[in-house]
């Protein structure tokens, strides 16, 4: 028996990809949702004119966001995808498979992302494995944002699906520089609030470690320019995020509660 799918989509301000990521899921939903953060550009229009379901939703963090939106899903079964990713043919064809095949609880895909118009194939962004496809009734989004990710409750079993999830990631290298300022902002936030330690010590050598493994041990001078820009970037993203967690628990002991 044929399983219905419910594809979820999360929106802000994608009017350049959320027609791509909408195109590329039609012939495997039989439920499409859009759960917009109150776009200000044109992906309300977008979305209402590819005749998708369109829900605006008050933005709490990323977990949050997810977990209100599978409450929306028509169906138990739910593929979750941000507005700039797509479905490649080989996992469409995977996905179609497993509608007529359900045998897990989850399955997990790997993610392809294009970086300022170049696919990166190493950097530890490949094959960036993800559990996308899965029973709703068998799990939620959990993580620490804005880093989420799905997880099953013990005992579910997982599937692997051949093909890849898009991932149109950054157009330009600006562009990255201000998602990672935005990100780290909310990671030592959300460290404060779990009272994560150690931010000094962290701020010197997770850095480092973090560009040696992603250029060095995953092969990021294998992806060019590109690969060594990434790397870079993304070390420069630990120290932000560490160092501005340093300054919250300096604030806290200048102003205690």
């Amino acid at each position: 028996m044929q399983i219905k799918l419910s594809v979820v989509i999360i929106t802000f301000n994608e009017e350049r990809n959320v027609a791509r990521c909408i195109d590329s899921v039609i012939e495997l939903a039989d439920d499409i949702i859009v759960v917009d953060s109150f776009s200000t550009d044109q992906t309300e229009q977008i979305c209402k004119l590819k005749n998708v379901r369109f829900v605006s939703h008050v933005f709490d963090g990323h977990i949050e966001q997810k977990n209100w939106a599978v409450t929306q899903a028509k169906y138990p079964h739910i593929l979750s995808l941000d507005a700039d990713e797509a479905v490649d043919e080989e996992l469409k064809k995977s996905i179609l498979y497993v509608k007529n095949n359900w045998l897990h609880d989850g399955y997990t895909m790997n993610r392809l992302t294009n970086y300022c118009g170049k696919w990166i194939r190493h950097s530890s962004w490949y094959p960036d494995k993800k559990l996308r496809l899965w029973d709703s009734r068998k799990g939620k989004w959990g993580g620490i944002n804005p880093h989420d990710k799905y997880e099953l409750i013990p005992g579910t079993t997982f599937g692997h699906l051949k093909g890849n999830i898009l991932h149109y990631s950054y157009y330009t290298i600006s562009e990255h520089v201000n998602q990672v300022n935005k990100f780290s902002e909310i990671a030592a936030h959300a460290y404060y609030s779990k009272r994560i330690k150690g931010a000094t010590v962290k701020l010197l050598i997770s850095p480092v470690l973090k560009f040696i493994k992603m250029y060095l041990i995953y092969l990021g001078f294998l992806d060019g320019y590109e690969g060594f820009v990434i790397a870079r970037i993304s070390s420069h993203a630990v120290f932000l995020k560490y160092a501005k967690l340093r300054q919250l628990y300096k604030k806290e002991k200048i102003n205690p509660a």
